[in-house]
C-alpha cells in the first residue's frame, strides 16, 4: 500500500486518517495538538513532530486544514510540507480556501517538483467514516490518475473539473446551497410552527416533499434537537460563505441569497453559536 501521510487530523482529517488506516496504508500524520492523535496512534498511525517529517515520510501527502492561514501555516517555513516534499511526491489539499491560495500553493509545490491536486470535499463526519464522500478535484489528470485509488477509499462519487481553483469554486457553489437551504428549511418550520402546527410534523411535511434534499433530511433532527457536536459548524460555513462572496466580486456574480446567508451566519456568530453546527440557523430565527 501507498505510505501516506495526514495533515490536519481535526474532525475530518482524523477520520480521513482512519479510514485509510482500515484501508491497510501505512499512515503518518501530524497535528497542532498532538491529543487529537492518540486515539489514531493506538490504531497504528505513526506519530510525526512536523509537517515537514511527515512529508519526507510519505509518497502521498494529504492536508485538510480550515483556513488559508492554517494551510499556509503546514506548508511553509523550514518545519512545513514544502521542505519535506521530494520530486514525484503528491501533495493532495482538502482544504476548503480561496481559488487564488489553491493556485499559489499548488505553484509553491510545483517549484520543488512535485504535484498537487485540490481536493475539497463534501460530506458529514459519518461520510468520511464510510468513505462516501463527495470529492472535487482540480489539477493535472496524470497525477490524478495515479492517487485515484486511494480517493476512491474516501469517496464514492469523484468530479474532476480542471484546476485547482476551479475545483474550489465548485466546493463554494456547493456551500452556497448548503447554506441556503438549510436557512430556507428553518425559515419555512418556524412559519408553521408559529403558525400552530407542532414542529415534528412541519419537519416531516417538509422533508418529504419535493423539497426535501439528502442534506435536509440528514439535519431534520438536528431542528428537532440540536446537537453539541457539530458536523458543519457556524465558524466554518461562514467562512466559507465569505470566501464565496470575495470569488462572486471578482467574477461579477451577484450572490443575493449568498448574502442573505451572511447576515444569518453572522447573527448565529454574535448569539455565540459559531462552534454549533449550521442546524442552528433555526434556532437563530427563533431568537431574532
Amino acid at each position: 500500500m501507498t505510505r501516506i501521510a495526514v495533515v490536519g487530523l481535526g474532525t475530518m482529517g482524523g477520520r480521513i486518517a482512519g479510514r485509510l488506516l482500515s484501508q491497510g496504508h501505512d499512515v503518518w500524520g501530524t497535528n497542532r495538538t498532538k491529543t487529537r492523535a492518540d486515539a489514531l496512534i493506538e490504531q497504528g498511525m505513526h506519530w510525526c513532530d512536523t509537517p515537514r517529517e511527515a512529508a519526507e515520510s510519505a509518497d502521498v501527502v494529504i492536508s485538510m486544514v480550515t483556513d488559508a492561514a492554517a494551510l499556509h501555516a503546514i506548508t511553509s517555513g523550514p518545519d512545513g510540507i514544502l521542505a519535506g516534499l521530494r520530486p514525484g511526491t503528491v501533495h493532495i489539499d482538502m482544504s476548503t480556501v480561496g481559488p487564488e491560495t489553491s493556485r499559489d500553493v499548488a505553484d509553491e509545490v510545483a517549484a520543488v517538483g512535485a504535484s498537487m491536486l485540490a481536493a475539497p470535499v463534501s460530506g458529514s463526519v459519518s461520510a468520511v467514516e464510510e468513505g462516501s464522500l463527495a470529492i472535487i478535484v482540480g489539477g493535472d489528470a496524470d497525477v490524478f490518475a495515479r492517487v485515484e485509488p486511494i480517493l476512491r477509499q474516501l469517496g464514492t462519487q469523484i468530479t474532476v473539473v480542471g484546476d485547482p481553483e476551479q475545483a474550489l469554486l465548485i466546493k463554494m457553489a456547493i456551500n452556497i446551497s448548503l447554506a441556503v437551504q438549510m436557512l430556507a428549511f428553518s425559515e419555512g418550520v418556524l412559519l408553521a410552527e408559529r403558525g400552530g402546527v407542532d414542529r415534528d410534523v412541519a419537519i416531516d411535511a417538509l422533508t418529504s416533499s419535493a423539497i426535501g434534499s439528502p442534506m435536509l433530511k440528514a439535519r431534520a433532527a438536528m431542528v428537532r434537537e440540536l446537537p453539541d457536536q457539530a458536523w458543519f459548524d457556524v465558524r466554518l460555513m461562514h467562512k466559507d460563505i465569505r470566501l464565496t462572496l470575495e470569488s462572486g466580486g471578482q467574477l461579477g456574480v451577484p450572490l443575493p441569497t449568498t448574502r442573505v446567508a451572511d447576515d444569518l451566519l453572522t447573527a448565529a456568530t454574535a448569539l455565540g453559536y459559531e462552534h454549533r453546527d449550521i442546524a442552528v440557523m433555526f434556532r437563530v430565527l427563533s431568537e431574532l
